[in-house]
């Protein structure tokens, strides 16, 4: 009985944590004001970007956070394929595009951590410590949310835009200092169900 009460406190934890998530996701300054698509694919794109930065510094808590950062994740997933069901993706095609999905998701969490990294790495070693340069960030987010799908073999730059390259460096800027709000959280921030998200500005 304690044991599924247990289960059940932390499922009520992990969806709260990712309603936080998709709130984060859905702030309608992010599809307004920093040029992400209002489409299904900016929506993921969104979803992964917020969910890679929590997992990101659950996981470099100390246990359980990363056991819960699991759960968190299987709950992302979960959600992922309850929506292609609901927009009526059949049963046989789920699998297919749950795996492709998890590959995008992945790859895109990777080059975040990449380039989060390479500008923590500047900063501590005191290159860029006044003004560190978000290009390696920008890079990313370009090729995953302002890339121009319609024809890859002759895609546009979208720095060539003054008003999107001035949305890359907007988003850019939210998230680092979401990366840096969500390192400072702890563990009992993670069982409050509170994640520190810093609001976009429009």
């Amino acid at each position: 009985m304690f044991a599924f009460l247990r289960r059940s406190r932390n499922r009520k934890l992990i969806e709260r944590l990712h309603a936080r998530i998709i709130a984060a996701a859905r702030n309608p300054v992010l599809f307004v004001d920093y040029g992400v698509a209002d489409t299904l694919d900016g929506r993921f794109e969104m979803v992964t970007l917020h969910a890679a930065l929590v997992l990101r510094h659950m996981h470099r808590l100390a246990p359980p956070a990363p056991d819960l950062a699991q759960d968190l994740a299987d709950c992302l997933f979960r959600h992922f394929d309850l929506a292609l069901r609901e927009m009526g993706v059949g049963d046989t095609s789920v699998p297919k595009r749950m795996r492709a999905l998890a590959e995008a998701y992945l790859g895109r969490s990777l080059a975040y951590e990449k380039a989060l990294d390479t500008l923590a790495e500047a900063q501590e070693t005191g290159e860029d410590r006044e003004k560190p340069s978000l290009l390696p960030l920008e890079e990313a987010l370009i090729r995953n949310i302002y890339r121009k799908a319609t024809d890859e073999t002759a895609q546009d730059d979208p720095r060539a835009d003054p008003a999107c390259n001035a949305a890359i460096e907007k988003l850019a800027v939210y998230v680092r200092l979401n990366d840096e709000s969500l390192a400072k959280m702890s563990f009992n921030d993670v069982l409050k169900g509170e994640l520190p998200f810093v609001a976009p500005q429009a």
